[in-house]
């Protein structure tokens, strides 16, 4: 076991033969798993013969197979890491095996703050409880604090430039500040970052990157930073990213569903990619030499959409950095890394649509000359991440049609292969949950964290259900935004909305439309053509029909206030938050609740912004 499981090389960095059977097992398990569930496919459809439609049907489904099949063996063997391996972190990341708490800084390291038109306040207290981290732990002088904006609104201008000024007046004699704007902001974020990199990448060996709500506590930073000081061939070093406790109802289930499913799942994939691991865009260490030479990010030629400055820039920045010879390296470790999750449904599409676009780009890069295998199919999963969207829509759609054309389909399907087909599929869906909550269960410290054995098992229930009316949601919202990037249509890269805020059912109506009548029309259809098949295609018509009043509940204070309160979907840093956290005053946390009944939001009745 422990052969399988636990090895290191020089430099921290595991042996080429290691990783090389590692990523061969890997690919054996997935790929027998995907032909295996093909031809249990296949097979449940050859009963009465393989219909025309159930060849594309086939194909539809052999694209939605990836992440699937790659998702449960990550979290197989991330609970195999939890269960048998006497160190799992140092067996997926051998830096830690050597590690070196206390050794001194000795470099310099920009902390990079990204700006957009984002709301300032929460902005400043991040910062602010940062640098008082770092000036506890007597590391600040090894760190200079830039605030990168590329905001064109005057009044956040305006608070930008306030803010700069307030933090220059109080910690210019402990760390230096400096505030830039660009007036065009050209290529977005990866664009902003280049501008620094260009004035004064120079002057430094690491940058820290940040978005506007990332927050990091000073051990974690420095962590970073020893980690990175000791291993040379390290360029990109990314910690655990984890959501900010939160009063939003939408977010408190959907974090509490990742946090369930990502302690295995990373611990898993970090086991096979090895040195060529992820990078997320924030919360991650970038070595600036290596950086500047080497992840220069092409502009695609072309027309249309996909043409233009790289929009999701990170995971092609960990390719080419790959590509120069440097590792890529996941810190897998719950704690001091976070960000604040969207607040509601309409947020979270806006953000997904977001990366869809950037990663629809990478079509264009698939050939990039001088990739490893392994960045390469990351690149290819990416892509695979939303088109199995519509390969899912359009089977289901395809599935129901099946019953309209065909009076006896039924006794044209295998039922018995079919059941196994399902138990499989649903089992490899779930499975990276279940061995997480499995870990959890059989941890007494960590059942304490997450609320007690009650408190999880009804939490992972409501969390199921939840997961079971978002999916074809997101899976329709995918659909429909690439559609309209095959004719031609991009979209809009603006500012996110992350105050709690509740959603009017305009704003509701206008953004979920599509998923309303695709549940309507499921209904009708079902009903006038298969009504005996109505409850086992609830799954896939009952989120998308009831849509809109899902995104006025789940974004509703009153039932983030009855989440909070009932104890469901806790997160470790609300049974034990950090000094650090509390000093943030989030609404989540006792210590704002000492302050306020139910730690009162910051409530907009506002339309999200589209």
């Amino acid at each position: 076991m422990s052969a399988v499981f636990s090895s290191r090389g020089q430099s921290g960095a595991s042996s080429p033969a290691v990783a090389a059977r590692r990523r061969f097992v890997f690919a054996a398990l997935t790929g027998f798993s995907f032909l295996g569930l093909a031809a249990l496919m296949f097979a449940a459809m050859r009963r009465g013969g393989v219909l025309p439609v159930e060849g594309v049907m086939l194909a539809l489904f052999l694209v939605t197979l990836p992440w699937l099949v790659i998702g449960f063996w990550n979290a197989v063997i991330g609970l195999l890491l939890m269960r048998f391996s006497r160190d799992p972190l140092a067996a997926v990341n051998p830096m830690l095996a050597d590690e070196a708490s206390d050794s001194p800084v000795e470099t310099s390291t920009a902390i990079l703050v990204c700006l957009r038109n984002e709301e300032i306040d929460g902005v400043a207290l991040s910062v602010e409880t940062m640098l008082e981290g770092l000036l506890r732990e007597g590391a600040l002088a090894h760190f200079h604090l830039y605030l990168l904006s590329d905001s064109s609104w005057p009044e956040i201008i305006a608070q930008e430039e306030r803010l700069a000024c307030s933090l220059q007046a109080r910690w210019g004699g402990d760390i230096a500040v400096t505030y830039r704007r660009r007036a065009d902001n050209h290529a977005f974020k990866s664009g902003n970052i280049a501008d620094f990199c260009q004035r004064w990448g120079q002057g430094h060996d690491f940058a820290l990157v940040l978005d506007a709500d990332s927050f990091m506590e000073a051990p974690a930073i420095l962590r970073l930073v020893r980690l990175m000081q000791r291993h040379e061939r390290v360029g990109i070093l990314q910690s655990l990213v984890v959501g900010l406790p939160t009063m939003s109802a939408f977010a408190r289930i959907f974090q509490f569903g990742m946090r369930l499913g990502m302690r295995s799942y990373t611990l898993g994939s970090a086991w096979w990619q090895g040195d060529c691991g992820p990078y997320w865009g924030h919360n991650a260490l970038l070595r600036l030499k290596p950086f500047m030479e080497h992840c220069h990010l092409p502009e695609l030629g072309g027309r249309g959409p996909l043409s233009g400055p790289i929009l999701s820039h990170d995971q092609v920045e960990a390719v080419m950095m790959r590509r120069a010879g440097y590792e890529v390296r996941v810190l897998p470790v719950e704690g001091g890394s976070f960000e604040q999750n969207p607040p509601d449904l309409v947020e979270f599409i806006r953000r997904d649509l977001r990366w869809c676009h950037g990663n629809m780009q990478y079509l264009k890069l698939l050939t990039m000359k001088g990739l490893r295998p392994v960045s390469r199919m990351q690149l290819v999963l990416a892509i695979l991440m939303f088109v199995g969207s519509p390969a899912w829509v359009a089977f289901m759609v395809l599935s129901a049609g099946l019953f309209f054309l065909y009076d006896d389909y039924l006794n044209q399907f295998d039922p018995a292969l079919g059941a196994a087909l399902f138990v499989s599929v649903m089992s490899m869906v779930f499975a990276p949950k279940f061995a997480t909550v499995f870990d959890i269960l059989a941890t007494r410290e960590r059942r304490q964290a997450f609320g007690g054995a009650a408190r999880i098992v009804a939490g992972v229930a409501g969390e199921i259900v939840f997961s079971m009316l978002l999916a074809p949601v997101m899976a329709i919202a995918h659909t429909v935004f690439l559609a309209k990037l095959a004719m031609g249509r991009g979209g809009t890269w603006s500012a996110q909305a992350r105050q709690l805020h509740s959603v009017p059912y305009a704003s509701a109506i206008r953004r979920l439309w599509p998923q309303t009548l695709f549940g309507a029309l499921g209904v009708t259809w079902f009903a006038n053509v298969a009504a005996f098949a109505v409850l086992p295609a609830l799954p896939v018509i009952l989120g998308p029909l009831l849509s809109v009043p899902f995104t006025r509940i789940t974004a509703s204070p009153f039932w983030g206030r009855v989440a909070l309160l009932s104890g469901l979907w806790r997160i470790p840093e609300e049974t034990d938050p950090s000094g650090d956290l509390l000093r943030l005053g989030l609404p989540a946390l006792p210590a704002a609740k000492s302050q306020e009944p139910y730690g009162e939001p910051a409530y907009v009745e506002a339309p999200a912004a589209e």
